[in-house]
């Protein structure tokens, strides 16, 4: 179910980043679209799913308008967007 999930997720981040192809989107704009009794829950999930997008070049994660460093877990407040 974990792997089924990740695809979910994948696959709505990359729907986020076409409708909004022109600005950000923070993650939890995307588990509460999916999940929205339980979002909360989902949060961690979507955030490695984002950083792992990111990793491989699929997407863009900002702080602060300033790409993150891919090998750091961020903290804080993250921002996705298409490249």
């Amino acid at each position: 179910m974990y792997f089924y999930l990740m695809d979910i997720l994948r696959i709505a981040i990359l729907e986020f980043c076409r409708q909004r192809s022109k600005s950000s989107f923070c993650p939890s704009e995307v588990v509460r679209r999916l999940y929205p009794e339980s979002w909360r829950h989902f949060l961690p999930d979507v955030r490695a799913k984002a950083l792992e997008m990111y990793r491989n070049g699929e997407i863009l994660i900002t702080q602060n308008n300033e790409p993150i460093d891919p090998n750091v877990e961020p903290k804080g407040p993250i921002r996705i967007s298409k490249l």
